[in-house]
């Protein structure tokens, strides 16, 4: 394992890469794949791609930054990232981070209890460069010296470190090396906020500088604001493709699904990830059919970028946030829906029902509400007939970050999965001490270079050694298994895993959605709504 020596490393005019991981470094992962040898080697760099792109950090490249052809290029960067350090450091242009931001700057006790919940940090070996605090304390460092005009006694007091693109370039990778899951924000005796640093580091770069990673902004955002979905789909594409889905799921199911658009006074306007409409088709489909047979009054909007909850802007961009958090409110106002609710999407509640809070006033302020909680509310009412005995196969249930740890919603889910799942085990830990699944932030759409291998190596390790202890009395290849996972992001994370690790067609791991669960268990629907097929 190669590791950097100290902060000053990452001012290193040489380009070589300040770490590097092999399977030998990494945390160990129970059977069936408890040795170096049965991981998944990683792959190596190209010569074009290090001649390219700044690759310094750790033998991966997320990002693609180009390298500057000259000197005067690299000053010229540096001049705007001391630019946008400034702006983030005022009121005007922060006013929605701001203090929890600065307390953090202000306030460590350097106690590492952070590193000690951090995934990414386990997962590594203890790499230094992955530690949460060793990306705040270079961002410290650089707030003391040059937002707070520091000289030696501030030097000496909070430590000095080098300003040059080496730095900025290697800071712009070491951002998107943390999920933002939150959980050593969580665990911090005083507070700080570590995840929030890497956030507010890409929201520098790409507002700043223009410097963000490809499948967040071009393929995301602005393909969203542009085509109305992040998958590219217009509203005539988005109909088709939900009609498509009523007549597959009416087939299946034997009961006739019709899902209704723009109903105006609907109580419910339903918004899903465009996601699942194109890879995961059974889960908008499963929730049509429960809130029918629930007797709920509910919608989807034909209004683009209302039918995808999507919001890229959450993960590095403030402006990007509020231009689609503003779409979808505005297209629940013009149909006068008494409140949004917000489909198996962990990202999508944080942006929609937690963060929109600072954009989504007056008339834009709809009440919004997790699926979790309503569909707890239809299960636990008896408005649907349940067999459990339909759902005996082992199933254990991951937690998304943004619906357990930043807005606490975690037994609604349970009492459901409890309910209807005889043979549900939980993972270890659980709840607001999940780990992440390794694809948060945005990680789970990124596949530039070999930042997959680092993706399944570093930041899904330690929940796929959640997934194996939770199976570990039935790995056999006869019993199928089920991951519940109420959250698209979090269900492409477990697709690519599982696929790397050839978990399905070896162990026969599946994943899927909390609604899937639900219409699998209805009396009155078709036994063997859960095909146990890959995705």
């Amino acid at each position: 394992m190669k590791q950097p020596d100290s902060l000053n490393e990452m001012s290193r005019e040489e380009r070589s890469p300040l770490a590097h991981l092999e399977n030998e470094d990494l945390m160990p992962l129970p059977a069936p794949l408890d040795s170096p040898a049965k991981d998944h080697n990683w792959t190596a760099l190209s010569e074009q791609t290090r001649e390219r792109y700044e690759c310094g950090l750790d033998d991966t490249c997320a990002v693609s930054v180009p390298k500057p052809k000259n000197r005067q290029e690299e000053d010229e960067l540096v001049a705007k990232f001391l630019s946008g350090l400034d702006k983030l450091f005022t009121q005007e242009n922060n006013w929605t981070f701001l203090q929890p931001l600065v307390l953090t700057m202000e306030h460590c006790a350097q106690c590492q209890t952070c590193s000690e919940a951090c995934h990414i940090f386990e997962a590594s070996g203890g790499n230094e460069l992955y530690r949460p605090t060793y990306r705040s304390e270079i961002l410290r460092r650089l707030y003391f010296k040059y937002v707070q005009g520091g000289g030696l006694l501030s030097a000496w007091q909070h430590g000095d470190i080098r300003l040059n693109w080496p730095l900025v370039a290697r800071l712009i990778e070491l951002s998107y090396r943390c999920n933002l899951c939150r959980r050593c924000a969580q665990t911090c005796p005083i507070g700080a906020d570590n995840g929030l640093v890497a956030h507010e580091l890409r929201k520098l770069f790409s507002q700043e500088m223009g410097i963000a990673a490809k499948e967040l902004h071009d393929n995301g955002t602005m393909l969203q604001l542009k085509a109305g979905s992040s998958t590219g789909m217009n509203a005539e594409a988005v109909k088709d493709n939900i009609d498509f889905i009523d007549e597959d799921i009416s087939e299946k199911t034997g009961i006739a699904v019709k899902t209704p658009w723009d109903v105006e006074g609907a109580d419910v306007l339903l918004i899903h990830n465009a996601g699942e409409i194109l890879a995961w088709p059974e889960n908008p489909g499963a929730f049509a059919l429960i809130l029918d047979a629930a007797g709920i009054s509910w919608t989807l909007s034909s209004e683009l970028a209302a039918y995808d909850s999507v919001n890229y802007g959450l993960w590095y961009d403030d402006a990007q946030f509020a231009r689609v958090a503003v779409k979808h409110a505005e297209a629940a106002r013009k149909l006068k829906v008494k409140k949004i609710v917000l489909g198996e999407c962990g990202h999508a509640h944080k942006a929609l029902a937690v963060i929109a809070d600072r954009v989504l006033t007056g008339e834009l302020a709809i009440p919004r509400e997790s699926s979790m909680t309503l569909l707890r509310d239809i299960v636990m009412s008896g408005r649907l007939t349940l067999n459990p005995s339909r759902n005996d196969f082992p199933v254990t249930l991951h937690d998304p970050c943004n619906l357990v740890r930043l807005m606490g919603v975690v037994e609604p889910q349970r009492e459901i999965v409890r309910a209807i799942c005889p043979r549900f085990r939980e993972m270890e830990p659980h709840g607001v001490d999940n780990f992440c699944c390794g694809g948060g932030s945005g990680f789970a759409i990124m596949s530039g270079h070999n930042f997959q291998d680092w993706r399944f190596h570093v930041s899904g390790r330690k929940k796929l050694e959640q997934i194996l202890n939770a199976f570990s009395d039935c790995l056999e290849p006869e019993t199928p298994k089920y991951i519940c996972a109420p959250c698209s992001n979090c269900k492409g994370q477990f697709r690519d895993m599982l696929a790397y690790y050839r978990l399905w067609d070896k162990h026969r791991i599946l994943y899927g959605g909390l609604v899937e669960l639900i219409v699998n268990a209805m009396t009155d629907v078709k036994p063997g709504f859960i095909e146990w097929e890959w995705h």
